[in-house]
């Protein structure tokens, strides 16, 4: 199970922490990433980090935001800095087990940012 939170109401250029907390599966053995989805469209992979090595798939978010495992804590975060109105969505994490593909999904947090 994984516990997504951190989201919220954010100024432009602030600078959130999301953090997802997995319990029941121990997280360096999966695969981690952050996805984010508006209405309308399909939820897109914005970060991902498996074996330490940290890919941002999203070019929009490139240079501004970082995923961070804390293998201590069983949690991954999410450092969004220079927020901007079009990064408002629902941000999820998941968890993919790298042996099996089995994956799990965060309930997902809203982050909105004002102009």
């Amino acid at each position: 199970q994984l516990q997504a939170s951190g989201g919220g109401l954010v100024q432009t250029g602030g600078s959130p922490r999301l953090s997802c907390v997995a319990s029941g599966i121990i997280l360096s053995s999966h695969g981690m990433g952050w996805y984010r989805q508006t209405p309308g469209k399909q939820r897109e992979l914005v970060a991902s980090i498996t074996f330490g090595v940290t890919t941002n798939n999203a070019d929009s978010v490139k240079g501004r935001f970082t995923i961070t495992p804390d293998n201590a804590k069983n949690t991954v975060y999410l450092q969004m800095n220079g927020l901007k109105p079009e990064d408002t969505a629902v941000y999820y994490c998941k968890a993919r087990r790298l042996l099996t593909g089995q994956e799990y999904w965060g309930q997902g947090t809203q982050v909105t940012v004002s102009s």
